[in-house]
């Protein structure tokens, strides 16, 4: 048996990166896969994999994850198709530092980093409870070490809304847990933290997404049926030293 066999999970941003290598890993331990992205051409190619490996996947029309009829619409549309939803893995990140992000584009980090794990854990709520689900949010050791101006504020954010879900979500049998990984190699890394004039790209082995992914499935997994309120930090302790540091 599989250890998702039998869920269906909401997932976001499955376009590419960390959103696509959940999608993909979801669905390969069992899950029924419903995604989204505005980017919904290279959503569908995440769809297509997953049904070349024989999974189930469902990709509706671009949700808009910061509008809430748009993202009212992709969950009942994942209802309507599947019965339920008993997982839900929300995330998105926007890099910036304060002195060469604008206040526009601060607002826009905040409301785009934030936002949508508010808003589909509200719209999922009620079906969460039905199904005594889970949802898992994706924050970041940016969150925890300051590494960057809005992100480090928003995925802060992120890890204290993470802890009110589950506290809220506890009597309805709901759990709420956290991952945060450090840099991760993905095409937006590769332009931003990995860049060859980045300190961080000093870090001795970068990780991959399916290593986030496997503290992700986890969390999602009834294996995880007595964890709540946790925030896992996947980075291989490269955030106990400052980047760059020598060891």
């Amino acid at each position: 048996m599989k250890r998702l066999d039998g869920k269906v999970a909401l997932i976001s941003e499955t376009a590419r990166g960390q959103g696509r290598a959940a999608a993909l890993r979801f669905a390969a331990e069992g899950a029924t896969v419903v995604g989204g992205d505005l980017l919904h051409e290279a959503a569908l190619e995440s769809q297509r994999l997953m049904a070349k490996a024989g999974d189930t996947a469902l990709t509706p029309g671009p949700p808009d994850v910061i509008e809430k009829g748009s993202v009212r619409a992709w969950v009942e549309e994942a209802v309507a198709a599947f019965g339920g939803i008993h997982i839900l893995h929300a995330h998105a990140v926007r890099f910036g530092t304060l002195g060469t992000q604008p206040y526009e584009d601060f607002t826009f980090t905040m409301r785009a980093e934030l936002a949508p794990v508010w808003l589909a854990a509200h719209v999922v709520w009620a079906h969460l409870g039905r199904s005594r689900g889970c949802v898992l949010t994706a924050g970041s050791t940016a969150g925890l070490n300051n590494q960057r101006t809005a992100h480090s504020a928003s995925k802060g954010a992120v890890i204290a809304l993470t802890r009110q879900l589950a506290a809220e979500g506890a009597r309805y049998g709901i759990r709420a847990n956290c991952v945060s990984p450090g840099t991760i190699d993905t095409e937006g890394s590769r332009g931003d933290l990995l860049a060859d004039d980045h300190p961080m790209r000093t870090i001795p082995r970068v990780r991959v997404p399916d290593e986030v992914v496997d503290a992700a499935v986890l969390l999602a997994s009834d294996e995880a049926s007595y964890i709540t309120k946790a925030n896992l930090v996947v980075d291989g302790g490269w955030s106990t030293v400052l980047p760059g540091a020598v060891h």
